[in-house]
């Protein structure tokens, strides 16, 4: 049997792992799925229409699955999914998505959202992030893998945070963050690459080396992007694969990048 507090409020439509733990005065709405190993530890709200997966841990007041605020949002039937081994910490908000999109928020798996992270309706966020306190992400913004987001910052909506980037604390991200970046401010500018990220992950001392070479291609030579591009493709990507997501970050950017 799965483990439920007598106080949680659990809608007859809701279906929980019988390994999930449900904590005191929980509330579980409409078409709620909770996978297995999840602990919901107290005074956490799923409103609905929501798929939780397994080992996710979802502490006190998390408003999970709610309406968006999006004006136009008019009670359509959206979505917000949740992986794997995410921990998602006090008073953090996750919103549904709308049809305008694809009627969907999704949050990958391994995942750390510290106190007060808002993720709001539509957004895209993959693997092995970490957004620190207070940080706001906007409608329609698209997170890659192994990024890092700095406490109270705030993402414009639409936005991309491509991976292995850091975004510093109480930054305004108005433009797309190419992957392997640093970057902070108000508004945000780059300053550097993501070195230290990388040495934790014990990348070779070569890599990091031809990543370097990348980003002053890209930020400090005075190249167009088309020109960069070139130089990427045709000197740098034979010599390190990771070099590409440097090259889709250009390509797919739609507002530019921080720079």
């Amino acid at each position: 049997m799965s483990q439920i507090h007598q106080t949680a409020i659990i809608s007859p439509s809701a279906t929980i792992d019988d390994t999930a733990v449900i904590g005191p005065y929980c509330i579980i709405g409409d078409e709620v799925s909770i996978g297995a190993h999840t602990t919901l530890h107290r005074h956490v709200v799923v409103s609905k229409l929501t798929r939780i997966g397994q080992h996710n841990q979802i502490y006190q007041f998390a408003s999970v699955g709610e309406d968006c605020q999006d004006l136009k949002y008019d009670g359509e039937r959206t979505w917000l999914e949740i992986g794997d081994y995410n921990t998602i910490r006090e008073a953090c908000s996750l919103h549904r998505g709308t049809i305008q999109d694809k009627g969907l928020t999704k949050i990958g798996s391994h995942n750390l959202l510290m106190v007060n992270t808002h993720v709001a309706h539509d957004c895209i966020i993959g693997d092995h992030n970490i957004f620190a306190n207070n940080v706001g992400i906007a409608g329609h913004v698209t997170i890659g893998d192994h990024t890092i987001i700095g406490g109270n910052s705030g993402i414009h909506q639409f936005c991309r945070v491509d991976d292995y980037s850091l975004v510093g604390g109480a930054s305004l991200i108005l433009k797309d963050v190419a992957a392997f970046t640093m970057v902070s401010g108000n508004p945000a500018s780059a300053h550097g690459l993501n070195v230290e990220g990388m040495r934790r992950k014990n990348w070779p001392k070569e890599t990091i080396d031809v990543l370097r070479q990348a980003y002053r291609v890209i930020y400090r030579s005075g190249l167009t992007t088309v020109q960069a591009l070139e130089i990427l493709h045709k000197d740098l990507l034979p010599q390190e694969p990771k070099i590409q997501l440097l090259i889709d970050s250009l390509q797919h950017s739609q507002r530019g990048v921080v720079r």
